[in-house]
């Protein structure tokens, strides 16, 4: 048994209706249930000792192990790790024939760490907060009640008591979450385009940045819940959209409990192996813990294209509004005619209908970002975005306008199929990581003219071999001039310098690969002026960028400015 694992559940889990703290387990399959009925056992007894009446542990056994979890007191969390670790450890021991020992110690020690962090003000917030639908959020030693431009903020040792709260001067502003395998950041970036044309003060948290506004207020991958935070709880902002990721929904749970509008864009095979999520199914459902965010009031955005969504939504007892390429008004007639909401394609225009009339967006012509069509992916993503811009009452002008204003630019959606024009070549930057995102992207470009295309591949260490070997076979069906493999030496995970690099020339070679057709490049940027020196005019690079999109683009820039053409030497 192996403990890989422990962490806080700051919000409702994947395991937990409520906060807690979860631990991640590998064992033998057949060893798996016994280790998890010791376990509770143990913890069960813990508790008792302790006086923590009312928690709930919970269990799921997968491939790799177990996945346990127990609730806890919003000021217990800390301390609820390091019961679970414990449970696991004593767990261990029985397993092993053995009894464990110093149990006593133990719940002396537990009681005195108990009542170090023992915070009853945050307690009786958080009961009062729920009790008023209020967000109560806990960043950094600063507790905010409610969001937006209804927030007020408190350090979190100097908390005032609920009564002394103005509950009346303190709110939830409209929030949007979206989540999925590919699409997420375009989607939020397209939602909250369209909330800045209907006049609002956004925010929106991504994978790149957290932007308030106009202004980037910190950049990084903030798709987890400490840029949900961030954004929703800006004093500035008046709607909040936000990304949020398949990690951060494992690692913490829900950060805002109540949105008005979630959609889930698709679920594909990625990160499979982690957080005891080994397969799509487990994945479609961890990623379907954002509809227990949508208030009654509120709508679940959902992809009809998408198998696993369809077959979820029948656990949804809220509203549903589909959307979908494939979808029609035929398909719809019934579903219309009932006053519910949807979004599809008709006359190559986004059509959307709600209240039984359904009333034409834009033309597919007029939204760049779909390349006429061409780049059907992001029309998806548009299609969502007017999905979750309808639940949040947004007008039918903003859509148009958000939509048809918006450059897929490297400064509006970086890494998102930016193409460049630099030295007589054309020049794609994409963050496809998955084999789903990369077909899709292939989909798209095959439409570019080019004299020959050279592709830069490479992945993280925490994908499955199979997952890099398919990612692999993907490109190599495209017969490309050239592949440069790159390595991610910041991005090894577990794995060693150059295995990933040797997945993928393996997986070359069995598909009859010569050594001819591909190259190695230590490092991402290495990779993308090997491309450049391999390039001629006319040719198409497709640059799989995951960590050095920014110097990447700061290339691109300086080439231009010193008039670099295909061929000639690059500069230093």
């Amino acid at each position: 048994m192996k403990i890989t694992d422990v962490r806080r559940l700051t919000g409702t889990s994947f395991l937990l209706n409520r906060p807690g703290a979860a631990a991640e387990v590998t064992l033998p399959p057949e060893k798996a249930a016994l280790f998890v009925s010791l376990w509770r056992q143990e913890m069960a007894c813990l508790l008792s000792e302790l006086a923590w009446s009312g928690e709930e542990l919970a269990a799921r056994l997968h491939d790799l192990g177990a996945s346990l979890a127990m609730t806890a007191p919003v000021d217990g969390l800390y301390v609820a790790c390091d019961m679970i670790e414990w449970g696991c450890e004593a767990a261990r021991t029985r397993l092993q024939g053995n009894a464990p020992d110093g149990f006593e110690k133990t719940v002396a020690e537990f009681q005195q760490a108990i009542a170090k962090d023992h915070n009853p003000a945050l307690r009786d917030l958080t009961i009062a907060a729920a009790r008023h639908r209020v967000s109560l959020l806990e960043e950094d030693g600063v507790v905010s009640l409610g969001l937006g431009v209804r927030s007020q903020r408190f350090a979190l040792g100097d908390l005032p008591l609920a009564d002394q709260v103005d509950w009346q001067g303190i709110g939830d502003i409209p929030v949007a979450m979206v989540t999925g395998t590919n699409g997420k950041s375009t989607t939020v970036r397209l939602t909250a385009a369209i909330g800045r044309a209907a006049g609002h003060s956004v925010g929106l948290c991504s994978s790149d940045w957290v932007r308030v506004g106009d202004e980037i207020v910190d950049e990084g991958d903030y798709s987890g819940p400490a840029g949900a935070t961030m954004a929703a709880r800006d004093p500035r902002v008046e709607l909040a959209v936000l990304e949020v990721a398949r990690g951060g929904l494992m690692r913490r749970g829900l950060a805002i409990e109540r949105a008005k509008a979630c959609a889930i864009t698709n679920i594909a095979p990625d990160h499979l192996g982690t957080y005891g999520i080994t397969d799509v199914d487990a994945l479609a459902d961890a990623k379907f813990l954002l509809s227990k965010a949508v208030v009654p009031e509120g709508r679940l955005i959902l992809n009809r294209d998408d198998p696993a969504l369809v077959r979820r939504s029948a656990g949804f007892d809220g509203s549903i509004t589909w959307y979908g390429m494939t979808l029609s008004r035929s398909d719809l007639a019934g579903w219309i005619a009932a006053g519910q909401e949807a979004v599809f394609v008709e006359d190559g225009h986004m059509v959307l209908a709600k209240g039984g009339d359904c009333h034409p967006v834009l033309a597919i012509d007029d939204f760049p970002a779909g390349m006429k069509g061409a780049a059907r992916y992001n029309v998806s993503n548009a299609l969502a975005a007017i999905g979750l811009a309808a639940a949040l009452e947004l007008p039918l002008t903003a859509m148009a306008k958000g939509l048809a204003e918006f450059e897929n630019s490297p400064a509006e959606n970086p890494g998102r199929g930016n193409l460049v024009e630099v030295g007589g070549l054309s020049v794609l930057v994409d963050f496809a990581h998955n084999p789903h995102g990369l077909a899709a992207l292939i989909e798209t470009y095959n439409a570019l003219p080019a004299e020959r295309r050279i592709y830069l591949i490479g992945q993280a260490g925490d994908r499955r071999d199979e997952d890099i070997r398919e990612l692999t076979r993907i490109v190599w069906q495209e017969r490309p001039e050239m592949i440069v493999i790159k390595d991610l030496p910041t991005k090894l995970r577990g794995r060693q310098l150059g295995e990933v690099p040797a997945l993928i020339e393996a997986e070359l070679r069995d598909g009859g690969a010569s050594p001819e057709a591909y190259v190695h490049a230590g490092t991402e940027l290495e990779g993308v002026r090997q491309s450049l020196r391999l390039a001629r005019e006319g040719d198409l690079l497709i640059l799989l960028v995951h960590v050095e999109r920014k110097e990447t683009m700061a290339l691109m820039g300086r080439l231009a400015e010193v008039g670099w053409k295909a061929g000639e030497p690059l500069p230093e």
